[in-house]
């Protein structure tokens, strides 16, 4: 049987949100970021994409390529809202769908054409939630996950295309090799250095040449450029969580100690989130007093893996959930409402300088272990006390 997959992307999704709450922004250059010139650019729309301006780009940058753009902030809380929406539509009309992103969606749709018709099907629910929700959305039909994000990418903004079974090489061959998901900036130079710059070139080349270039990501993008993609549709579940506990040797009420110790327990999960690519909508903080009596609170948050925003939400509902003033006996953190995906850059406190020093870290981390770079504020806890960390419980 031949696979249906499905890819969808919400066009511009913050700048239409953003349109939906203020009508004047429409058909006007969009920047939705830092209004600092420190902050870096979340979404644009593409009246700023025609300057030259992309999301991740530095504020300050944008701003002179596009002087007259309208900087907005942005709504966290709204854009989950609207995410969430989508994905109600989504999850009414489809048996499997993954949700890659707060604004990405994937759905295996193999088997339902003798029912329905997949591309009928897929039609049918973009203009559902075009009609429902007002904003813009594309699609491309296609046999794997791989072909049809490409051809997402290809028909924006809100359109919609099918790429028919046997045609997948043939489609990506006149591409650039900056359209394969997974090459980046120093993957492309490299390519460009060989004298590579269309997909059908990639195709036509033996796969041991780009696996000598590129070691173990060789195969990859031979197999990504001639259409091959094996890779399931990951059936999306709130309910999934990541999740860590501390029991003290001693009973304790010192809050500054037990803030450290918080502050290094949202570093490791943090961690943890970026390494298995999932992103959490919903922080969960525990206390467990020493008469045995527990208490937990919650509470939504964007889609995010980033320390900063984290260790706020967390010493937040820590301090509204500590009223007993009595001595703790074990402190806990979860992540829950987990999605697949890589970080979305945070538009109110995030600046570039702070996303490459991250990436920084997380690099140390993989090599030397997880303790190899923290806070200072981490390090007040000794050996004795981050070994009293329970083993992290991935993905319950």
């Amino acid at each position: 049987m031949e696979r249906q997959v499905m890819h969808m992307d919400l066009d511009s999704f913050f700048v239409s949100v953003e349109r939906q709450l203020n009508p004047a922004l429409e058909g006007k250059p969009v920047l939705v970021g830092g209004s600092s010139d420190r902050g870096v650019v979340a979404s644009c729309s593409y009246e700023a994409r025609s300057f030259g301006i992309h999301s991740a780009m530095p504020m300050r940058m944008a701003r002179q390529l596009c002087p007259d753009a309208i900087v907005v902030k942005g709504d966290h809380d709204k854009y989950s809202e609207y995410s969430d929406q989508v994905t109600d539509i989504i999850r009414e009309n489809v048996p499997v769908y993954e949700k890659a992103s707060i604004d990405e969606f994937y759905v295996d749709m193999t088997g339902m054409d003798k029912f329905f018709g997949c591309y009928k099907l897929a039609t049918e629910i973009r203009q559902k939630i075009i009609r429902e929700t007002n904003l813009p959305i594309s699609f491309a039909l296609s046999s794997n996950k791989t072909v049809a994000k490409i051809g997402t990418g290809e028909i924006k903004p809100n359109n919609q295309q099918q790429i028919p079974f046997g045609t997948e090489k043939t489609y990506l061959g006149p591409l650039s090799i900056k359209k394969i998901p997974g090459v980046g900036e120093k993957t492309y130079q490299l390519l460009r250095g060989m004298g590579i710059e269309k997909v059908c070139t990639v195709q036509e080349m033996p796969v041991q040449v780009l696996q000598q270039v590129l070691g173990e990501n060789g195969m990859g993008l031979w197999r990504k450029a001639n259409g091959i993609d094996n890779s399931p549709v990951e059936q999306y579940n709130e309910r999934k969580s990541i999740s860590t506990e501390c029991t003290f040797e001693k009973d304790t009420i010192d809050v500054d100690h037990l803030k450290r110790v918080l502050l290094s327990m949202t570093e490791k999960l943090c961690f943890q989130l970026r390494n298995e690519e999932k992103l959490t909508g919903c922080v969960t903080v525990k206390i467990r007093y020493s008469d045995f009596n527990t208490y937990t609170m919650q509470m939504r948050v964007p889609y995010t893996t980033m320390d900063n925003t984290l260790i706020e939400k967390v010493k937040e509902l820590f301090d509204k959930l500590f009223q007993k003033r009595m001595l703790i006996r074990l402190i806990g953190i979860k992540f829950s409402h987990l999605i697949q995906g890589t970080y979305q850059i945070d538009m109110f406190s995030d600046t570039a300088e702070q996303i490459q020093l991250y990436a920084a870290m997380d690099k140390l981390r993989q090599r030397f272990g997880e303790d190899a770079v923290m806070r200072a504020a981490g390090l007040g806890l000794n050996k004795r006390e981050t070994s009293l960390f329970n083993g992290i419980k991935k993905l319950n």
